[in-house]
């Protein structure tokens, strides 16, 4: 019996409610969306409550959990011991509404985590920004748990972030720890350690619509998580590679690596034995693998399995493209 091929995998968009979201996601993505305030769209989620699947190919129908117990070499490589389940999270993100004022677990934590749970170190890509967009990331100097208490309590908090007007293309590092929280009509691309644990500290005074109540606050957990030194968070300066000046390192920390690439002319990505990512931002092109060809356009997250190894990437036009690796 011939074995099972993989090839470049696209995944089918998992669309979330939120009830600070818009309908701006239907501008970068093809699938159509559902009713109602859409805040997430999940592009590569190994979870077992939310599982992409695949949407090209003969694997189509297939969720990258199913090809993860089936081919854990072929999809991660040498990295394969140490993943049983694909370690980051994708997502793009439109928060037309702010988000709550929130933080997301460290190692080790505080407070115990659901079983199967992990550390959340993130980042941010911003694709669009309108003018009242705001991003809050880490304490002003001066902050203490009892302070944040007081100021929660007064509905102060927000004076005691730091925070910036968000502008296309920048990048944003959240390490685990940090107070954070955007909105205001900003539209992100999201990548994440593969964790779905937030506590939030403050939510602006919101009332969810499905059930007519303010969203619960944890903040016992969330000041037991909290880095008070955070200071590794917010605005990032991306690092051009002098060899290939059509890159340039955007995020390189422990749990993932992105590099953004702009160019006319065909550049190679992924890397032997290594998973990759791809997420087309801008423009078109095609990805070029063993003899055959796929497209790839804006608003798409391509899985490159660790044994698909190197491949090239031809541009359509002027091109936008984020490569994530996962670090050996």
């Amino acid at each position: 019996m011939e074995p099972t091929v993989l090839y470049p995998l696209r995944f089918e968009p998992i669309y979330q409610y939120r009830l600070w979201g818009g309908r701006r996601l239907a501008d970068l993505l093809s699938a159509p969306l559902p009713n109602g305030p859409i805040g997430e769209a999940w592009v590569l989620s190994d979870r077992d409550d939310h599982a992409s699947t695949v949407d090209n190919g003969p694997l189509k129908g297939q969720t990258i959990g199913q090809l993860m117990d089936d081919f854990p070499e072929r999809m991660m490589g040498k990295l394969s011991r140490r993943f049983r389940r694909f370690p980051l999270l994708l997502k793009f993100l439109d928060a037309q509404e702010m988000l709550s004022v929130q933080v997301h677990p460290g190692y080790p934590p505080d407070q115990p985590l659901p079983e199967g749970e992990t550390a959340k170190t993130e980042a941010w890509v911003v694709i669009d920004a309108g003018k009242d967009s705001r991003i809050y990331a880490g304490l002003k100097p001066g902050a203490t748990p009892d302070r944040l208490r007081r100021w929660i309590t007064d509905g102060t908090l927000a004076d005691h972030l730091a925070s910036f007007t968000p502008k296309p293309g920048e990048g944003v590092f959240i390490p685990a720890g940090t107070v954070h929280a955007l909105g205001g009509d900003v539209v992100v691309f999201e990548i994440q350690q593969n964790s779905d644990t937030t506590f939030r500290l403050y939510d602006w005074g919101h009332v969810d619509t499905k059930t007519g109540k303010p969203r619960a606050l944890q903040v016992d957990q969330a000041l037991g998580c909290i880095d008070f030194a955070d200071g590794a968070a917010g605005l990032v300066n991306p690092i051009v590679d002098a060899a290939a000046p059509e890159r340039e390192l955007v995020f390189d920390c422990e749990p993932f690596r992105l590099w953004r690439l702009r160019s006319h002319s065909p550049f190679p990505v992924g890397a032997a034995d290594l998973p990759g990512v791809l997420v087309c931002v801008e423009g078109a092109g095609q990805i070029e693998h063993d003899g055959a060809t796929y497209a790839i356009k804006r608003g798409e997250v391509w899985l490159l399995p660790a044994v698909v190894g190197v491949c090239h990437f031809r541009p359509g036009d002027a091109v936008n493209l984020l490569e994530i690796a996962l670090p050996a």
